[in-house]
């Protein structure tokens, strides 16, 4: 981390993300529920009832990798928002952008990003973690138990500028707090375009 602050723990800092992320997922899942409702998609209903449930799991996957710092279900989250993201796309391109001709440009910047989303996240961000995996499985680390890893995420605040430290996350932390966000705003934009038309 940058900032030693009681604010800067594992902590708060998941916690956060936790309610950002369930509330981004939950944001994704009444939108696409809407399109596909307007489009008569089963398909996409399906895929918008299943999104939360995926990445509430990706979250429990998520905080149990935090806790006991075992990077093997880093990979599990990884993989389920890429899934979810893989999901999304194939939902957007069966409802087809054309059938909604007043957010045709966002859909198709939603499939490519998401499309591009889903392919970053199985062809590096997944192998990163289990490469961190078989090298600690390697120097024989010892995973903490979940209290102590509590009470680890609590305290532990390791200060660094150093660029070896933070090399392997600047493109995932760039992209989640910027494409990420962006995304999230433009969703707020097609629930505001429905509604001007009636839906």
């Amino acid at each position: 981390m940058l900032i030693d602050s009681r604010l800067s723990s594992v902590m708060v800092g998941r916690s956060v993300a936790t309610v950002a992320e369930l509330c981004f997922a939950a944001q994704w899942a009444i939108v696409l529920h809407r399109f596909a409702l307007l489009s008569h998609s089963a398909f996409g209903l399906a895929v918008s009832l299943a999104i939360v449930p995926l990445i509430l799991l990706a979250e429990i996957c998520s905080w149990y990798s935090v806790l006991t710092t075992n990077q093997r279900c880093h990979m599990a989250e990884n993989s389920l928002w890429g899934v979810s993201a893989a999901l999304l796309v194939a939902a957007l391109l069966a409802i087809g952008p054309d059938r909604l001709t007043y957010l045709y440009v966002p859909m198709i910047a939603w499939s490519i990003g998401g499309a591009l989303y889903a392919a970053y996240i199985f062809v590096f961000d997944v192998p990163m973690y289990w490469s961190r995996y078989r090298a600690d499985q390697t120097n024989g680390r010892r995973y903490f138990k979940i209290a102590a890893g509590i009470a680890d995420a609590c305290q532990r605040r390791i200060v660094s500028y150093n660029w070896k430290d933070w090399k392997h996350e600047i493109v995932w932390m760039s992209l989640y707090f910027s494409f990420g966000v962006w995304s999230s705003i433009s969703l707020v934009y097609a629930s505001i375009t429905l509604g001007m038309h009636g839906y």
